[in-house]
C-alpha cells in the first residue's frame, strides 16, 4: 500500500489557535510553515487574560458555546500543556458582589450543571485578602488560567522542535498549491489554514470570514500588583492575578475592530478595580486593546472552506485560548485522519451560507 506524502500546511496566524494547530498538525505529521508577522506581545492572544474558564463564560456571556464544549475543550489542555512545560493555574475564579446578585449566579451556575460553592464574607477575604469586604460570593474550580506570553512562547518552541517553520510574515494569497507571503516568498502548501483571529485580510481566498464580527476588548495591567488567589469576577470586569503583573478587563465592544486605547473606557475599569481593591486606588495601569471576532452563532468556524485547500479556524470570540486545542484536534481529525465529529460538523465554516439566515442548523 502506498503511502500518502505528509501534507505540507501553511498556517497563516501565531496567535493561540495558530500556534496549537502548528504544533498539533506537526506532530501528526504535516510539514508544517506557520506565517505570522506579529512580534511578541503583539496579537490579541498575548493581550488577553488566558483564562480557560467554561462555568463563568457560560455564565456571563450569553453568547457563550455550550457548556459541554467548553468542559471538552479546556479537558483537552493539562496534556497538552505538561508536553509543552506549560503550568496550568488551578485556583478556580470567584464571582463576588451583593447578595442579590451571587444568589442570582449561584442558581444561574446550578441550571447550567456546574457545583458552584458558596462563600461567606470571611471566605472570601481568605481567598482574596487584597479585596474590599463583601457580603460573599461564589466559587467554581472548574474554571483554570494560563500565562499567555508564556504560553506562546511555549507552544511556538514546541512546534518548532516539532518540525514546523516560522515564518515572520503574513500571508497574502493562496492558490494552485502555493501560498504567497509578504515578503515575497512563495511556499509549496497543499493545505492553507486561516488563523488570523479577527482579521479578515484572507477573505478573498476564505469567503465564509465575511460572516464573522468584529468585538474590541480592552484591558488594563498594572505591572507592580502581584496578587494571588483565584480570578475575581465582578458584575461588568473581572480582576485577575497573574505573574507580570494583575489585569483588569475585558470590554466586549461589538462591532469595532481598532486597536486604540479609548481614555473613557480605560477609566471605567480603573474606577471599578478601584472599588473592588484599595490597592488600585494608585496603581499605576498600561492599557491595551485587542480584537476578536465572533460568528452569529457563537461557534468558531473550523474545517474545510469553499476554495480548494482553504481550511479555516476562526471567530473563537473571547475563548481563543480555551478552544485552541479542540479547533486544532478538529483540524488534525479532518485534514489528516480523514474523520468528523458532532462538535466539528457544528463548526462547520458553510453553515451561514446553507442556512442563509446567520443561524446555524446543526444540532449540538
Amino acid at each position: 500500500m502506498t503511502r500518502r506524502p505528509d501534507p505540507r500546511v501553511v498556517v497563516a496566524g501565531g496567535g493561540a489557535v495558530g500556534c496549537v494547530a502548528a504544533l498539533a498538525l506537526a506532530r501528526a505529521g504535516a510539514r508544517v510553515t506557520l506565517a505570522d508577522p506579529s512580534p511578541p506581545g503583539g496579537n490579541a492572544s498575548a493581550i488577553a487574560a488566558g483564562m480557560l474558564a467554561p462555568a463563568f463564560e457560560s455564565l456571563f456571556d450569553e453568547a457563550s458555546p455550550p457548556l459541554d464544549l467548553l468542559r471538552q475543550a479546556r479537558d483537552l489542555w493539562p496534556e497538552l500543556a505538561a508536553s509543552v512545560g506549560l503550568t496550568l493555574s488551578g485556583a478556580g475564579a470567584m464571582a463576588v458582589g451583593a447578595p442579590d446578585q451571587v444568589e442570582a449566579w449561584a442558581a444561574a451556575l446550578s441550571n447550567l450543571g456546574v457545583k458552584p460553592r458558596r462563600l461567606g464574607s470571611a471566605e472570601v477575604r481568605d481567598r482574596s485578602p487584597w479585596l474590599r469586604t463583601v457580603s460573599g460570593g461564589v466559587w467554581t474550580g472548574e474554571d483554570w488560567r494560563l500565562e499567555p506570553g508564556a504560553a506562546l512562547a511555549a507552544l511556538r518552541s514546541a512546534a518548532a522542535a516539532a518540525g514546523a517553520e516560522r515564518r515572520r510574515a503574513s500571508v497574502t494569497s493562496f492558490a494552485a498549491g502555493v501560498a504567497i507571503l509578504s515578503d515575497g516568498a512563495r511556499l509549496a502548501a497543499d493545505r492553507l489554514v486561516v488563523a488570523t483571529g479577527a482579521s479578515t485580510s484572507l477573505v478573498n481566498v476564505a469567503p465564509e470570514l465575511a460572516a464573522m464580527t468584529p468585538i474590541k476588548g480592552h484591558i488594563l495591567r498594572a505591572p507592580a500588583l502581584r496578587l494571588a488567589g483565584p480570578v475575581v469576577r465582578l458584575a461588568s470586569a473581572y480582576i485577575c492575578p497573574a505573574a507580570e503583573g494583575a489585569l483588569v478587563g475585558s470590554t466586549m465592544e461589538v462591532g469595532r475592530a481598532d486597536t486604540r486605547a479609548d481614555p473613557k473606557v480605560v477609566e471605567r475599569l480603573r474606577a471599578l478595580a478601584a472599588a473592588a481593591s484599595p490597592v488600585f486606588a494608585d496603581a499605576v495601569l498600561t492599557a491595551r486593546a485587542g480584537v476578536r471576532a465572533a460568528t452569529p452563532d457563537g461557534l468558531p468556524l473550523v474545517g474545510a472552506g469553499q476554495m480548494p485547500g482553504v481550511w479555516l479556524a476562526v471567530g473563537a470570540r473571547r475563548n481563543g485560548w480555551l478552544l485552541a486545542p479542540l479547533i486544532a484536534k478538529a483540524l488534525v481529525d479532518g485534514m489528516i485522519n480523514g474523520r468528523t465529529g458532532p462538535w466539528e460538523r457544528a463548526f462547520d465554516p458553510a453553515r451561514f451560507d446553507r442556512a442563509g439566515d446567520g443561524v446555524s442548523r446543526w444540532p449540538i
